[in-house]
Formats: structure tokens, C-alpha cells, sequence
């Protein structure tokens, strides 16, 4: 939410996905608005520029499995559950964006023969990312941190890293950035579920509607409302006024095919 008080794009889009179909739990952590999807802005006003990058460190390795599972529950240290959406500039989700993810162990030591806290990933169609692993230990040097490359098709990789809030070695760490903070919430008995959003160098412009197209800009959807996008049906799940850049085939939380 920005300083004026209006709802950024994300905030909504978070909130209808929420609403409008079934994901995991910690995607509300960070900006889940409760009740129908308020008017959207034109702009996103989170206060969000591109993600930060950071050093890729030492321990990276190429080649890690394809799985988003990393730790299981008999893998010491406690559970972690790390999810979020991948964005453009436009404050849109993007499909089919690789996260590479990397990290040391409970004891603060990273596997460099093996795979082990190493695991490659996509962006679903929604632009959702799921990670299941632990909070990392500490080492010399360094704050609990998870490492990622995250990459668009076709698109400059951005190398990161991931901080947890409330960490006393955040005031000494060195690559710290507040910027890179994720949202962390304790789950009984001892887990904890986080939330981070990434926002990559990717330009989104407005797709035009083609024929066949009944969908219009500015009109207020209730629930059960038809209308045709490009000579296909949808069906509106929840109330909300449609605006550029949230046509039936790029919100599916707020649009069902038929």
C-alpha cells in the first residue's frame, strides 16, 4: 500500500488469489487484503523496485536437480516453507521462471560434493514458487541467509540472496540488505513458513484484445458474469472492476475458463 492510502496491484492480486482459488498458505504473509478486490491502481505502488542483486559467494553449483523439495521431516534443523510470486514491472505474475536455490545446512555447512540444499524450480502459471527446506545455520561471517538465481525465459539472470528478519548478525553481516528481507511467521510446533515476491528487469505491456472479445476496461464484474476474451469464454469469480492488465487470461484467480 502505498503513502496515499491506494492498493497496489500485487496487494490485489495476492488478495484475489487468495480467494479465488486454492494456494499454499504463506502466499497471504506479505500483502493479503481480506474482503472483494478494491478498485486497482493503474501502477504499482508497493514501493517495490526490481529486486536487489548480490554476490553469488563461493558455493554455488550448476547442474542441481529439478525438485522443490530440499528437506524432509527427518532432516535436522527446523522447517522452513518458502513461497512467493515471481513479478515483472508491471506488477504482473511471470510463468515459467527459474529459481535456483542454494544453501548450507543446520550447521551452517554447504554440501559441495553433492545436492544436498541445492534444487532448481519454476514458476507455475500463476507466477508461484514453493520451496520446502530449513532455516539454514550460521557460519562465520555471515548472517541465516538462502541464496537464489532467478531467470525469465529469454531473459539476464539475477543472483540474490534471502534474509530472515530479527537475526543479530543482520547488524554485522556485510551483504545485508533490509531490501531482501523475507516475511517470516512461526508455525506450531516448530516450523516456520516465509514469504518473499521477486521482481525482475521485465517489461509487461498490455496485451490488446483481438476479436471475439467482450471483455471491456472499466467494467464492473460481479461473480457469474460471462464474457468473451479473444474468442474464448470465461466466467468471473469474484467482483472486481476491470482495468488493463487484468484480462481474463492473466488473472485467473478473478476469471474462470469455461
Amino acid at each position: 500500500m502505498d503513502d496515499a492510502g491506494h492498493v497496489s496491484r500485487k496487494t490485489v492480486l495476492r488478495a484475489a488469489l487468495a480467494a479465488g482459488v486454492v494456494v499454499p498458505s504463506a502466499l497471504g504473509l506479505a500483502r493479503a487484503t481480506a474482503g472483494a478486490a478494491p478498485t486497482l491502481t493503474p501502477s504499482c505502488h508497493d514501493g517495490d523496485d526490481e529486486t536487489p542483486p548480490q554476490i553469488e559467494g563461493p558455493y554455488f553449483k550448476p547442474n542441481s536437480p529439478l525438485r522443490t523439495v530440499l528437506a524432509t521431516s527427518n532432516t535436522p534443523g527446523t522447517p522452513l516453507t518458502l513461497t512467493g510470486y515471481v513479478f515483472g514491472l508491471a506488477c504482473k505474475p511471470l510463468a515459467n521462471v527459474l529459481l535456483d536455490f542454494w544453501q548450507a545446512d543446520d550447521n551452517g555447512a554447504y554440501d559441495n560434493s553433492g545436492f544436498t540444499f541445492r534444487g532448481h524450480q519454476f514458476t507455475n502459471a500463476q507466477g508461484v514458487f514453493t520451496l520446502t527446506t530449513i532455516v539454514p545455520g550460521l557460519y562465520p561471517g555471515r548472517t541465516r541467509h538462502i541464496h537464489v538465481k532467478v531467470q525469465a525465459p529469454n531473459k539476464p539472470i539475477l543472483t540474490t540472496q534471502l534474509y530472515f528478519p530479527g537475526e543479530p548478525r543482520n547488524n554485522t553481516d556485510a551483504y545485508f540488505d533490509p531490501r531482501l528481507l523475507m516475511t517470516v511467521h512461526d508455525l506450531p510446533p516448530r516450523s516456520k513458513e516465509a514469504a518473499f515476491d521477486f521482481v525482475l528487469d521485465v517489461q509487461q505491456g498490455p496485451p490488446g484484445p483481438g476479436g471475439g472479445t467482450t471483455w471491456t476496461p472499466g467494467t464492473t464484474y460481479k461473480p457469474g458474469d460471462r464474457v468473451k476474451y479473444n474468442g474464448s469464454g470465461y466466467v468471473c469469480l469474484q467482483g472486481h472492476q476491470a482495468q488493463q492488465g487484468w484480462e481474463p487470461p492473466a488473472v485467473p484467480a478473478l476469471w474462470r475458463p469455461e
